[in-house]
């Protein structure tokens, strides 16, 4: 299992970068991304702390699971967004989300669109979607987030239904805060199955999430 949005005391999150990745390994997972919150005030600063750590060789020598330095693009403003993703990526991150318009917070409307024509990796919770977003993100290969996080999930029937229909791409994400966000396996499936997701497209979830983290691979890092 592969979880690709989650959170430390690097921004909201309750826990180091360090008791996550135990936490995480104990429950059997293979790989999690970083995806700490940033914007233009503390986006330099972020990723190359979160760069640094998963660099650490002695991370890499005391566990077999991949972890991944991303970012989470949260509340910017949407003309800023593309160049904000490039600046990531230049910066390090090698997985960029964006925060989407989701149904419990006042995000800017338009950032969706914004995520999704600046390329970013993929859109977080993205709430009421439109269909012609839906089949932009299709085109352009971003994956749209299913989330396990209690209000950004309530969108995520209507999220799946979308893909369907446009033919995009999904992903899972735990948008983890804290210790209690982190599912068993089993629990994390049901959240993807709980989205109207059949067994063919849970297969097809888990290939497009191992497939972009072997993308992710293939960045460079500072």
């Amino acid at each position: 299992m592969i979880d690709l949005h989650v959170h430390s005391l690097l921004s909201d999150g309750e826990l180091l970068p360090e008791e996550i990745i135990r936490r995480y390994e104990q429950k059997g997972y293979t790989a999690i991304a970083l995806t700490d919150h940033a914007g233009p005030s503390n986006l330099e600063n972020l990723i190359k702390v979160t760069v640094s750590f998963c660099n650490w060789l002695r991370v890499k020598e005391v566990t077999k699971l991949l972890v991944i330095p991303g970012v989470e693009l949260t509340h910017c403003p949407p003309p800023f967004i593309p160049e904000l993703i490039k600046e990531a990526r230049k910066m390090g991150a090698r997985l960029v989300l964006v925060h989407g318009e989701t149904l419990v917070e006042p995000v800017a409307e338009g950032t969706n669109l914004a995520a999704i024509q600046g390329g970013t990796d993929i859109l977080a919770h993205p709430g009421l979607i439109t269909l012609e977003e839906v089949k932009l993100a299709a085109k352009k290969g971003v994956l749209l987030e299913i989330s396990a996080r209690v209000g950004h999930c309530l969108a995520n029937g209507h999220v799946a239904k979308m893909a369907s229909e446009a033919g995009a791409l999904l992903t899972y994400g735990s948008d983890a805060h804290g210790p209690d966000d982190i599912l068993e396996v089993r629990e994390a499936l049901k959240v993807l199955r709980g989205s109207g997701l059949d067994e063919e497209a849970l297969r097809r979830t888990s290939l497009s999430m191992e497939e972009l983290v072997k993308r992710c691979l293939r960045y460079p890092t500072t």
